[in-house]
């Protein structure tokens, strides 16, 4: 574990397997599982937690990019599990940007709500959806940053599955964080 300052931290691993209060799953709008990161969360926690998604749906209809829900953990060693969906890059022409934010700020404001003190977040939109490594850091960084100083949480943790992306995170972040502070 890489700490990038005392309470935001850079890890590679599983986030299936995150002691936090709070893991962050990078959904699609039906909350139906998937591949990449949505997949490993759903088989971690296991049926129970398709079942909470699919009521949600049922009651809420699709969950629009940006936005986020949160439903128990189940078989996972964080008590919740918010469900975010990131926007799909169509060459940053859009509102992709704007949209990756408010998928962090809409997790960091049900934090807030549920009073989770941690919370660990995947690379959102980074995989299947297409959103350029590069970019999204900075907007996750600084969003992330923000709520800290407004203690909407208490630690933030973000995992990497990869090497290759766990030394990128942290080579952006080391300089994003040294240029705030």
């Amino acid at each position: 574990m890489t700490p990038v300052s005392y309470k935001f931290f850079i890890k590679q691993g599983d986030i299936t397997r995150a002691n936090v209060d709070a893991i962050v799953n990078a959904a699609n709008s039906r909350l139906a599982g998937g591949g990449g990161v949505d997949g490993a969360i759903h088989r971690a926690a296991g049926p129970k937690l398709l079942q909470a998604c699919q009521k949600i749906v049922a009651e809420k209809g699709y969950l629009p990019p940006g936005e986020a829900v949160i439903t128990p953990g189940f078989n996972l060693p964080a008590k919740y599990v918010i469900h975010t969906v990131g926007p799909i890059w169509h060459g940053g022409q859009g509102r992709e940007k704007m949209v990756l934010d408010q998928a962090y700020a809409s997790c960091l404001d049900l934090a807030k709500t549920y009073g989770i003190k941690t919370i660990a977040f995947p690379a959102i939109s980074c995989g299947t959806y297409g959103f350029p490594m590069q970019l999204a850091i900075p907007i996750a960084i600084n969003r992330c940053i923000k709520a800290l100083k407004q203690e909407l949480v208490q630690e933030i943790y973000f995992y990497l599955y990869s090497r290759e992306n766990y030394e990128l995170w942290t080579k952006i972040a080391e300089k994003l964080i040294e240029k705030i502070t």
